[in-house]
């Protein structure tokens, strides 16, 4: 495989490359960086075996600086960088230089994982090379030095989040999927209007005719001042049962919206719409996505974790028929909490808070009537959840905030949901 770097790159690329971000997205930034002959060196504020934590000292070092999605367009160190007259590109806009295929962007608040992950499986089950790529986990730099088979034939299909949106320059998609659009990562971009604007960034480098938006995304856009391109909105919201989608994950709501975004881009590359219904019959979602993991003595537990955003939990609370016990609570993002609770709490029994927001959300709950206790752990939650649980009742973790302050990842708080549950007895396990 041999990599060609633009013409304006080149020079850059004589001098070592700053990588801000020792974390997945940096490494694999490091390996094409590699790949193609030039010398990086990682900075990372927290130190650790290979990295430099100080990067301000050593900014006039440096022609090109690529960062990770962590860093805020107005962190210090790209501030420094800027100051020493570096060219600073995101890990997404740097290694669309290298990616020679089509590229397929997925967008939203919620649901481009999945939506990822879905048209990657319907791409592949007609014969198509498609790759997954971005937020989902892949950085599409790994995804460039990769380089298996005919990539100019393969589809990248690239879950693109706000934080990887914002700073675009250069990168633009063949296709703009944009699921729908509400209140999350307000901590990092401030007002609604800003959230809307970092996103709005990938429609605005699409070309006409390749941008497919949920109707959330289409009402938002109209409150903010900007027009969506001609034959853009999906009517994606509350639209009427599929029989041909009953038993598969895209049955119902929120995953009903997915499958509604695939299908309007599928049908624009005029594929077989009865290949996309059969895809929608052999995909299973990923992990801790309203995942029913156990019934013990007549309850039944799920694993919502990935709900890390208010209009996540609301969607999964839809899909209950009687109010649920509900294990909630994380690291702060931002938006009307308030609000929040206030919506949710006809369809909520009893709420079992946690993690650094656990205080105010109880003070919502106190104002909105809804029971709550303030659990110091999950272990507690699940076990005082367990304890007020009736024969039917559901008992459902979709915290509705990130998981940082006592946990690794949210497939870490499922996956130690998922382990006390099952060390309750249960006896059923699904998977």
């Amino acid at each position: 495989m041999t990599l060609a770097a633009p013409d304006f790159l080149q020079p850059l690329l004589a001098k070592p490359v700053a990588v801000l971000g020792a974390g997945v997205s940096g490494r694999a930034v490091a390996g094409l960086l590699g790949s193609l002959g030039a010398r990086a060196v990682l900075f990372d504020e927290k130190g650790g075996e290979g990295t430099t934590a100080d990067f301000v000292s050593a900014a006039q070092g440096h022609s090109l600086v690529v960062f990770s999605p962590g860093f805020a367009p107005g962190h210090p160190w790209l501030a420094a960088a800027r100051a020493a007259g570096a060219t600073c590109l995101g890990e997404l806009d740097f290694a669309s230089f290298f990616w020679p295929g089509r590229v397929l962007a997925i967008t939203g608040t919620n649901g481009k994982t999945t939506l990822t992950e879905f048209l990657t499986h319907a791409l592949r089950s007609i014969g198509r090379d498609a790759r997954a790529a971005g937020n989902i986990g892949h950085p599409f730099s790994q995804l460039v030095v990769e380089g298996n088979g005919d990539r100019a034939n393969a589809i990248a299909v690239c879950e693109v989040s706000s934080f990887q949106a914002e700073t675009l320059k250069y990168f633009q998609a063949d296709a703009v999927l944009w699921t729908n659009f509400a209140e999350d990562h307000l901590e990092r971009h401030g007002p609604m209007e800003n959230y809307f604007a970092a996103k709005w960034n990938l429609v605005a480098r699409a070309a006409p005719g390749t941008v497919f938006a949920g109707s959330s995304a289409v009402r938002f856009a109209e409150k903010f001042g900007r027009a969506f391109p001609a034959g853009a909105a999906v009517a994606s919201e509350a639209r009427p049962a599929d029989s041909s989608l009953a038993g598969t994950p895209f049955a119902g709501y929120p995953q009903r919206e997915n499958f509604l975004l695939a299908a309007a881009w599928w049908r624009s590359e005029q594929l077989p719409p009865e290949a996309l219904l059969a895809a929608a019959r052999s995909f299973h979602l990923g992990p801790h996505r309203l995942a029913r993991v156990a019934e013990h003595d007549g309850v039944v537990y799920w694993n919502d974790s990935k709900a890390t955003n208010f209009h996540a939990v609301e969607g999964a609370l839809t899909n209950f028929p009687r109010p649920v016990l509900l294990i909630a609570g994380g690291k702060g993002k931002g938006g009307n909490l308030a609000g929040f609770v206030s919506r949710i709490a006809p369809r909520v029994k009893f709420a079992f808070l946690l993690g650094e927001t656990r205080g105010v959300l109880a003070e919502a709950c106190a104002a909105n009537g809804v029971a709550c206790a303030l659990c110091s752990t999950l272990a507690e939650a699940v076990e005082r959840a367990t304890a007020a649980a009736a024969p039917g009742d559901h008992i459902l973790l979709s915290p509705g905030f990130a998981s940082f302050d006592m946990f690794r990842s949210y497939e870490d708080r499922g996956a130690q949901f998922e382990r006390l549950v099952n060390n309750l007895g249960a006896t059923v396990v699904f998977r």
